[in-house]
């Protein structure tokens, strides 16, 4: 954020700038840029740190991982949908309302609203968790494994909600710090406990795998605890701040508790479905594959939990790292389009769609096919040496670009208030996905969820697109010309790191975890200097970023 002379006096590190303070002279795109930085860095840096720790678990569950993880992927599929329903859209909405508010000088409202919000978010989260807790016989789809693992999870549903309103509401104000913060030390916390917990059950106390995974699934309520007491801490610092821009506001709506709540529910609702839809998908994959698979295939339950592990857990935790990118700036993109639309400027959500989505590109394709690229070491590195594995993780990295490109999108039509209709079109994704889960399982047997995730996904994309360009209009002149060097870029990034790592097994043992290391970071850091200097040298890297990247261009001595 550009400094102003009113924002000088203002304490150091990731201080509160309310809309008002913000530099006038800083362009939307500025904004995304800065948003998407601190979301994404938050958001990359819990998803690394999600994954690395599955090297040391997989290796202390031994002969169990695959069993362990694929129980601990039923029971965070059904979690993650109580905690959507918990959370119930209402951070996105608070995100959003209060985004409008201080836009037309009505800071007042905006508090009011997040405080009847924390009100809100704290019934549903105590519904819910009760829910789960007592209805996990029946949620159990007859695994009486995933009974304790829903039981330690119903814990976190209670203080998440809560949590994720707070972030919510410094969203509003366009501070993404705190939230990325607060993300980041409740992964740590949530790693660190699982870590240890797996450790001492496993390798000290010789117990039940089961308990064992039950124990790292109740670390998402330790890591809660942690990221709850950051925002905290955030909110009571700025308290004087947001008391004044309240006393300073216009003051001229005075609107009652009751239809405060309306609000939150009518904006709050459809979000649930939008921000619960990949859950949703991976859901009909939970209650489908298994009976698919033994009718289709006849293999055993062994058989098909170590290939449902394969999709459904291991490479989507790898993935996610990928669409996180996607997930950071769909978050930074709502508060900001709101605000356009609060003021029925066209032509400037015409602008930020434009920009998010060459954003979105600038950093996901490469992404996604280096990580497809790297795909046998890093499957390796975390799991075992696994030639489905392998192919299961680069079919998922393509899968991640669509999955991010709807993240984005649909971000964006909650933020111009297009919700309804962005349900409607999930709804026909959702029939896409159903209609073709049983033949392409039975056909392309591991695969086949991932192709009809990604077709489901591509359906919904694609009528999101073609409303927003016919609504608003999408700069696809503007558009064309550097998305194609992002391609090209992307595509040669790919070539160097594949042929990266199969050259490296000519001479390496891809059995081993030592020597996957080397590969997988060799490779990636081979194709991410090929994109790097690519983008630097073609200026495509300025279009994106703006000024910012002259530094690491002087670094580079690129001219």
């Amino acid at each position: 954020m550009a400094e102003t002379p009113q924002n000088k006096t203002q304490e150091n590190g990731a201080g509160f700038q309310p809309l008002r303070q913000i530099n006038k002279e800083s362009t939307s795109k500025d904004k995304m840029i800065e948003g998407s930085a601190w979301m994404t860095a938050g958001s990359i840096f819990s998803r690394l740190l999600g994954a690395v720790y599955i090297i040391p678990w997989v290796i202390w569950f031994g002969s169990m991982s695959d069993e362990a993880n694929a129980l601990f992927a039923k029971g965070y599929n059904i979690y993650s949908f109580f905690l959507i329903a918990a959370i119930a859209g209402i951070p996105s909405a608070i995100a959003k309302q209060v985004a409008h508010y201080n836009t037309i000088n009505e800071f007042a409202v905006g508090q009011r609203l997040f405080k009847r919000g924390l009100l809100l978010s704290g019934a549903t989260g105590i519904i819910c968790a009760l829910i789960l807790y007592f209805g996990a016989p029946a949620l159990s789809n007859n695994d009486a494994n995933v009974i304790p693992i829903l039981h330690s999870l119903a814990w976190a549903v209670l203080i998440i909600p809560t949590m994720s309103l707070t972030r919510g509401f410094f969203q509003g104000y366009q501070e993404m710090a705190p939230s990325a913060i607060s993300q980041f030390v409740e992964q740590l916390a949530r790693v660190a406990y699982m870590l240890i917990t797996a450790f001492l059950i496993m390798q000290v106390h010789h117990g039940s795998w089961v308990s064992a995974v039950s124990q790292s699934t109740f670390a998402a309520f330790i890591g809660a605890i942690g990221g709850m007491l950051v925002l905290v801490w955030y909110y009571f610092r700025h308290r004087a701040r947001l008391r004044e821009l309240a006393e300073n506001s216009k003051q001229e709506l005075a609107i009652p508790a009751k239809q405060l709540y309306k609000e939150i529910i009518a904006q709050a609702t459809p979000f649930i479905i939008i921000g619960s839809a990949i859950t949703i998908f991976q859901l009909i994959d939970q209650y489908t594959f298994f009976n698919i698979m033994q009718s289709a295939f006849n293999y055993s339950n062994s058989v098909v939990n170590t290939l449902y592990a394969d999709f459904a857990f291991n490479s989507n935790k790898l993935i996610m790292i990928v669409v996180s990118l996607g997930s950071a700036m769909a978050i930074t993109a709502v508060p900001m389009l709101s605000e356009a639309k609060t003021r029925g400027d066209k032509r400037e959500i015409n602008n930020q769609v434009t920009d998010a989505l060459l954003l979105f590109s600038f950093f996901m394709i490469p992404s996604a096919l280096g990580m497809a690229a790297i795909a046998q070491p890093l499957n390796t590195l975390f799991y075992h040496y696994d030639v489905v594995g392998t192919l299961v993780l680069q079919v998922s990295s393509y899968v991640s670009v669509i999955l991010g490109l709807f993240t984005v999108i649909s971000a964006i039509m909650q933020g111009i208030s297009e919700n309804v209709r962005a349900v409607g079109y999930f709804a026909i994704g959702v029939v896409v996905k159903l209609a073709l889960q049983y033949p392409l399982v039975a056909y392309l047997g591991v695969m086949g969820p991932l192709v009809s995730t990604g077709i489901g996904f591509g359906v919904v994309s694609w009528l999101i697109l073609r409303h927003l360009n016919r609504e608003y209009g999408i700069s696809f002149q503007r558009i064309s010309k550097p998305f194609a060097g992002i391609l090209i870029f992307s595509l040669l990034t790919f070539i160097v790191a594949f042929a990266t790592v199969h050259l490296s097994y000519l001479v390496l043992n891809p059995n081993s975890k030592f020597m996957s290391v080397f590969v997988s970071v060799g490779a990636a850091c081979l194709g991410g200097f090929v994109y790097l200097y690519a983008t630097l040298r073609t200026r495509l890297a300025d279009m994106m970023l703006g000024s910012r990247v002259e530094r690491i261009r002087r670094i580079l001595r690129i001219h």
